[in-house]
């Protein structure tokens, strides 16, 4: 016996953990178990890939992140087209009660799920009854409204301090440390150029960052320990990048080769946005004031 909700949860943000500690206070009272229903992919990925939006999180961080909540179970539906095609009414009846046994749905008053039929939550309610779950209403967060899409243009936007505050935790990026053109070095930055761990994943808007970088693996020459570093987004403008968008971040007190591994990055702040430089020289006077601005982000935070 089941309380569950259901959701994407991209992001896992404060508004899903305000739903999230619903469902477990919920399931205490009726001596039931917490469950989280989520799908392995984007509904809209499935039945209109040209408007899915990007990712907040991957899925395994996604999966961290709701098992940090603590919840007693979660269980990932695969999304595809037959799952697309159920009803609400097929959807509650063969999924939520036949599958996976839960008898309350705690949702919010907008939520839709099963092939829309233009459902309100008053007619969940009425299905509810029909297959044996109680639907409930969540409240939501009280002040500002949270949602995955506002979160992916504040990050567009390069407002970092909007992104971290509806997420509840530092924005983070995940990326293969790649070879490139050694300029960084040149300049007496010496970068890792990231390639996305995953290609549909949010990249902020261009520009200079604050950031914390933790490696993926122990055996890592960065270890299992967050270093501070600055981080440029952009296509390098100053030296003739052309189109490509670069990923580059310079990590303060380390040397060593970490080509090949994986890094995370956590966006503390924006330090400016991406411009031209009359010279090299001046781009190399600009990536001091940068150190010294990231320095002072990283220095505040702990």
């Amino acid at each position: 016996m089941y309380v569950a909700t259901i959701g994407f949860f991209d992001g896992v943000h404060l508004g899903h953990q305000c739903l999230i500690r619903q469902v477990q206070d919920e399931a205490l009272r009726r001596g039931a178990r917490s469950l989280l229903i989520t799908f392995d992919r984007h509904p809209r990925s499935v039945f209109a890939p040209a408007s899915a939006p990007p990712l907040l999180t991957t899925a395994e961080e996604k999966m961290l992140q709701l098992r940090a909540t603590g919840v007693d179970e979660i269980f990932v539906l695969p999304f595809d087209r037959a799952m697309a095609t159920l009803t609400a009414r097929e959807f509650m009846n063969q999924v939520l009660k036949e599958q996976l046994n839960v008898t309350t749905l705690v949702i919010g008053y907008d939520h839709h799920f099963g092939r829309p039929q233009g459902e309100t939550f008053e007619d969940y309610q009425v299905l509810g009854r029909e297959v044996g779950i109680d639907v409930l209403l969540a409240h939501e967060l009280e002040g500002e409204h949270v949602s995955s899409s506002a979160i992916r243009r504040a990050l567009q936007a390069g407002d970092i301090t909007t992104a971290n505050r509806l997420l509840g935790r530092p924005y983070s990026w995940s990326g293969r440390v790649v070879h490139g053109r050694a300029v960084g070095r040149q300049l007496g930055f010496p970068t890792a150029n990231l390639e996305a761990v995953e290609p549909d994943q949010q990249r902020p808007a261009r520009g200079a960052y604050a950031v914390e970088v933790l490696a993926a693996s122990e055996n890592s020459l960065v270890g299992r320990k967050k270093v501070g570093a600055m981080l440029n987004i952009g296509c390098r403008p100053t030296l003739d990048n052309g189109s490509d968008t670069s990923i580059e971040a310079h990590l303060f007190d380390f040397e060593g080769n970490l080509y090949g591994q994986t890094l995370t990055l956590f966006f503390l702040a924006r330090l400016r946005a991406e411009y031209r430089f009359t010279s090299e020289e001046a781009l190399a006077q600009q990536l001091l004031l940068d150190k010294q601005a990231a320095l002072q982000v990283l220095s505040s935070c702990r």
